[in-house]
């Protein structure tokens, strides 16, 4: 896929103060508000509020594929990380789809 090399190669991003460091937590989170965006309590990026159950599943068996791949291989923080989002994640979609 891609090495070292190939990330030399991007252009820089600018101040480092805009995003947040980049690690594993940090995709979870990017995951997690994705899926809240989907499940319509979080605006999306345009400001919008939508609810999308088909895109909001996706990002709940994401994150499920995620704990299976990497299953021994995290920090404590980052297993509960996952495991809780988890937990509430499947509790909002089933409160979601009940209503829908």
């Amino acid at each position: 896929m891609s090495d070292a090399h190939d990330q030399e190669e991007l252009p820089p991003l600018g101040s480092s103060a805009e995003l947040p460091t980049l690690d594993f937590s940090t995709f979870v989170l990017s995951i997690i508000g994705s899926a809240y965006v989907h499940l319509g309590d979080a605006p999306s990026p345009d400001g919008r509020e939508e609810q999308n159950l088909v895109l909001a599943h996706q990002d709940i068996d994401l994150l499920s594929l995620l704990q299976e791949k990497t299953k021994g291989n995290l920090t404590g923080d980052e297993e509960r990380l996952i495991e809780q989002a988890l937990y509430d994640l499947r509790m909002r979609y089933l409160e979601v789809s009940k209503r829908s």
